[in-house]
């Protein structure tokens, strides 16, 4: 199956190309995003790879349709960029990768905390310029402290997992309570109590128009002042300004990000030389109680191979036998 690749970085091409090495699909390892612009890229092309950034909007998938195209394989867990109306009507299958490493994320999302708590990334500076003073450098024992999970799917059950492990009191929500959550000692409670009684608030849910700017201006003024916010899961799922706000006057204490909801021209690519005109994401950036990193929370050496295997088993799957023939999990449409 000839296949284009979209958004490819030097890791994209070596662990796909590893996976596809007994498996022999004609992989067409594209730089450029998936836009409108760059659709025509695929022409001929019986099936698109996609990551998160990638456009799969009306118009892209209009224009892949009409140039053969029959299946997209998302290199990702979220689908919320593809548009599904239009691609069932066009008779598109979508493909996802349901899972490649909770671990890997839900390590990254400690790390932030642990970072921001201990300011780490202030103390390195300081450290390097020869500054060994400790004042402005205070944390707090996670031990004891409150933690709130939004969202108990494999990732958010692997970070209260990690959690309960240093001795914090988790609690967590999610509209659909996990009974494995529940065996493990996190208590499930409503969304405006978590809020409420949280030192620390995690969020790992997907992006739906439920979830989007899930963290509000109301939301905001319903948690403990001075909180630690994290997010690692879409950028979306927080208001920017609303955060910035909460930050200016002290309401949010600790903000850690690996999302961002308008990263979509800045995040995977080398921007260093540039002058960036998002000024929210600039405004970000100036406080010092700020950390984001750009989306790498999922890039481990394990979960670009499960990606890259998924992916592959599903070309193939797809190739033999049909696309009912790949798990449900993993078929998007």
């Amino acid at each position: 199956m000839r296949v284009s690749v979209f958004s490819t970085k030097p890791y994209d091409r070596e662990f796909l190309s590893a996976a596809n090495s007994m498996d022999g699909h004609e992989l067409e390892f594209l730089e450029p995003r998936l836009t409108p612009q760059t659709a025509k890229l695929a022409s001929g092309a019986a099936a698109v790879c996609a990551f998160v950034n990638d456009d799969l909007g009306t118009e892209v998938l209009e224009r892949l349709a009409a140039d053969g195209v029959r299946l997209i394989a998302l290199r990702s867990a979220g689908f919320n960029h593809v548009d599904l109306a239009t691609a069932r009507r066009l008779g598109l299958t979508v493909v996802r990768v349901p899972e490649y490493s909770p671990y890997a994320v839900a390590e990254h999302t400690v790390a932030l905390m642990l970072a921001l708590n201990r300011k780490v990334y202030r103390a390195y500076n300081r450290v390097r310029e020869h500054n060994f003073a400790l004042t402005g450098l205070l944390g707090f024992d996670l031990h004891g402290r409150t933690v709130g999970v939004v969202g108990t799917g494999k990732i958010g059950f692997c970070v209260a997992r990690i959690l309960s492990g240093f001795g914090c009191r988790v609690i967590a929500s999610d509209p659909y309570p996990d009974d494995a959550v529940t065996a493990a000692g996190i208590e499930y409670v409503p969304l405006q109590r978590l809020l409420s009684e949280s030192d620390v608030i995690t969020l790992h849910c997907p992006l739906t128009p439920d979830t989007e700017h899930l963290i509000n201006p109301d939301r905001i003024a319903q948690m403990r002042r001075g909180v630690m916010l994290i997010n690692t899961s879409r950028g979306a799922l927080v208001d920017t300004r609303a955060v910035i706000d909460g930050l200016k006057n002290g309401q949010i204490g600790y903000l850690g990000l690996d999302v961002y909801e308008e990263e979509t021209d800045l995040f995977f690519e080398d921007l260093s030389d540039r002058v960036l005109d998002d000024d929210d994401f600039s405004r970000l950036n100036t406080f010092p109680n700020v950390l984001i990193t750009g989306h790498q929370a999922f890039f481990t050496e394990e979960a670009m191979r499960n990606i890259a295997a998924t992916t592959i088993d599903s070309l193939t799957t797809i190739e033999r036998e049909g696309p009912n023939a790949v798990p449900q999990s993993a078929r998007v449409c």
